[in-house]
């Protein structure tokens, strides 16, 4: 059996963007910052960002153009796609 799902908790880095496809189809791309917090060797606080581009289609992408905007938190559950 093989498995790909991710889950992603982060905060918009802008608005989605909201487009159609000329077949009629509703997609949102969202840029999602997340990030690492963690001691060091020395005691220091670190930290790490890492940014992921996600889409979305359909009736979901509709909903998150209406209610999603720059720096809300968001709670991402899908597949990873390489491209």
């Amino acid at each position: 059996m093989n498995l790909n799902k991710a889950f992603i908790i982060g905060r918009l880095t802008a608005d989605p963007q909201l487009r159609t496809t000329p077949g009629g189809q509703s997609v949102v791309t969202l840029s999602v910052a997340t990030n690492r917090v963690w001691t060091g060797k020395t005691g220091g606080k670190q930290e790490e960002v890492e940014y992921h581009n996600v889409v979305v289609w359909g009736k979901q992408a509709e909903v998150a153009s209406q209610f999603l905007t720059k720096g809300s938190m968001v709670f991402i559950e899908g597949r990873i796609r390489t491209r």
